[in-house]
């Protein structure tokens, strides 16, 4: 087996592995105050705040598995134990993974801009999200975004009135030693565009809860007049793409993916023989969080698999 690229996995949390919200204290180890890093990327300035401040435990996001074990390898060689490395979309994780008032300081450096997106479908400091932002810090607590980006700035700022924020403005040299302030700073600019937050009021925003989920049952599996309908009503986007059938244990797995605002789970329901019929829910060992989008998946594997719409009949326990 060729060596390992990160050292450890002990510093990686995922939304699937544990309870949610998460216990920091407990995944720590301690009580400390939390920062949170916003996209982190390869780790460096997340494996910097570690050692400057041991005092303090620190989490980094991202989304791209490439970067997630890079600033794993960095935290395993730095030997930091109070870093980890949050692998998750991050509005989905301080939706479900951080409760409210849980955060002491949230740190995000060169997000991207998406330059053109004046609507902010991409973008990550839109008003609805200052305001979940807001939520997860502590009454005293403050956030920071720093961008090579004048534009993106001035879009930021804009977003800011009514989220319980008070914002300051200012430029900061390159300070932080990332790999996009290097990018930046070798293409000849040596000034940045820094936002300071500070939390005067409290936004509201709680927990968002996993919805219990309905299975479905149905009496017999015909595979070749099984043709589920893509759907793009309501709030979600399902997409199927594709049936695998075991003939010889009679059981199937439908690959389905659904969209609903930032979030875009891929994933497997499986139509399942038991005593009672077929069973149609996510499949077992599936990393899935039971959205509404989900539970429009399963109604429609239900429907094209020949279910009938009895909600006495179809309707399972979660």
């Amino acid at each position: 087996m060729p060596a390992r690229f990160y050292v450890s996995l002990n510093p990686l949390v995922t939304p699937f592995h544990m309870p949610r919200p998460v216990d920091w204290s407990a995944e720590f180890g301690r009580a400390a105050p939390i920062e949170l890093e916003i996209g982190s990327g390869n780790g460096e300035y997340l494996v910097r705040l570690a050692q400057a401040h041991p005092e303090r435990d620190f989490v980094g996001i991202e989304l791209r598995w490439g970067r997630v074990k890079k600033t794993l390898r960095k935290i395993g060689l730095a030997g930091v134990p109070n870093a980890r490395i949050l692998y998750a979309e991050v509005h989905l994780a301080l939706e479900r993974l951080f409760p409210p008032g849980c955060l002491a300081r949230v740190h995000t450096l060169f997000p991207c801009p998406w330059p053109g997106d004046e609507e902010g479908r991409h973008r990550v400091y839109r008003h609805d999200f200052l305001r979940l932002l807001n939520s997860r810090l502590a009454p005293d607590g403050t956030a920071f975004v720093v961008t090579d980006d004048r534009d993106y700035f001035d879009w930021v700022l804009a977003q800011v009135p009514g989220t319980g924020f008070a914002a300051s403005a200012g430029s900061v040299g390159p300070d932080y030693g990332t790999k996009f302030e290097h990018k930046w700073r070798a293409e000849g600019q040596s000034e940045f565009h820094r936002l300071d937050l500070a939390k005067l009021a409290h936004a509201d925003v709680p927990l968002r809860e996993e919805d219990p989920v309905r299975l479905h049952w149905i009496e017999r599996f015909d595979p070749a007049a099984f043709h589920p309908r893509d759907t793009d009503g309501g709030d979600a986007l399902v997409r199927f793409k594709g049936l695998v059938y075991d003939p010889a244990r009679t059981s199937g797995l439908v690959r389905v993916v659904v969209v609903e605002d930032r979030l875009k789970q891929e994933f497997w329901i499986e139509v399942w023989p038991e005593a009672r019929g077929w069973r149609i829910a996510p499949a077992r060992g599936c990393h899935v969080i039971l959205t509404d989008g989900v539970q429009c998946a399963l109604d429609a594997v239900w429907r094209a698999a020949g279910g009938e719409p009895d909600a006495e009949r179809g309707a399972g326990d979660g």
